[in-house]
């Protein structure tokens, strides 16, 4: 197996991609963070004393998608055209599903993943209070796409 990373003589580098074209690049990122149902019945209520754990943590998630390459040492910085995060709220799990846009020479695969990792961070970060058990989880690719311009 070839990895894009790594030269001939296993010096890690960056990806050239400047023979690439600009194209509309899209990819969907999910996960779940789990926690208690009293802790998801705090979050309904509006009852958790550091304030709105959701609003939070969509703009985490926008802000993350937009750093990702000083996060990530290999990736490229990208123009984030678009960032949208939602949030599921179940009995006693939170799905969280990030889409990011760009229109660039590489995908954003990794600002989605991003993305949806720090949105579940900050929800824990909002939630720790009163629940010490939450397990962030089950963070994937859905999908990506390119559009030619």
């Amino acid at each position: 197996m070839e990895f894009s990373h790594i030269e001939a003589n296993g010096q890690i580098k960056m990806v050239d991609v400047s023979d690439k074209p600009v194209i509309k690049r899209t990819a969907v990122a999910c996960g779940v963070i789990r926690m208690s149902a009293e802790t998801i019945s705090l979050l309904n209520r509006g009852l958790l004393k550091k304030g709105d754990p959701i609003a939070t943590a969509r703009i985490a998630a926008i802000l993350s998608a937009k750093q990702t390459a000083q996060l990530i040492p290999l990736c490229h910085p990208l123009p984030i055209d678009d960032v949208k995060v939602d949030f599921e709220i179940h009995e006693t799990a939170i799905e969280i599903t990030a889409t990011v846009i760009s229109t660039a020479k590489t995908g954003v695969e990794m600002e989605a993943l991003t993305a949806v990792s720090v949105a579940g961070l900050t929800l824990y970060d909002m939630c720790k209070a009163v629940d010490k058990k939450m397990v962030i989880d089950s963070i994937h690719l859905k999908s990506k796409t390119k559009e030619s311009l």
